[in-house]
């Protein structure tokens, strides 16, 4: 019988931005041929085989992913076993956020030293 199925994800970055390449590997550590692979994500199943290519992912790839691997024994093969990964939490961010948010920052810096250089020429000008 199948067991100790795991998922293994390829170069992985964290954290997963919109756009990045993801694949997922499912493997069992003991089980005879031939093992068949579904991928479930929050529940659902979503493909077959023992590749999950996500390709360039967007913000709706995020889910619960998990993979479930079974193979038939016995001479009929009426006997069937299923070996169920550990979950695999994937959360995309938005590729935007990141680069708004050091943007609103730098803004704010010049802005701030825009007014305090309009403050040092006023009073300058003042106290002449």
């Amino acid at each position: 019988p199948v067991a100790n199925a795991t998922i293994t994800p390829g170069s992985l970055s964290h954290p997963v931005r919109a756009g990045d390449p993801v694949t997922l590997r499912c493997s069992v550590q003991v089980g005879s041929a031939p093992v068949t692979f579904t991928w479930l994500r929050d529940g659902r199943e979503v493909a077959r085989g023992p590749l999950l290519e996500l390709g360039d992912v967007s913000v709706e790839h995020s889910g619960t992913y998990q993979c479930a691997a079974t193979n038939q024994l016995g001479q009929d093969g009426h006997r069937g076993f299923r070996a169920l990964s550990a979950e695999l939490a994937l959360t995309v961010t938005p590729r935007g956020h990141a680069g708004t948010a050091v943007a609103a920052g730098v803004c704010g810096s010049l802005l701030s030293l825009l007014l305090l250089a309009g403050a040092i020429v006023g009073w300058h000008r003042c106290h002449r």
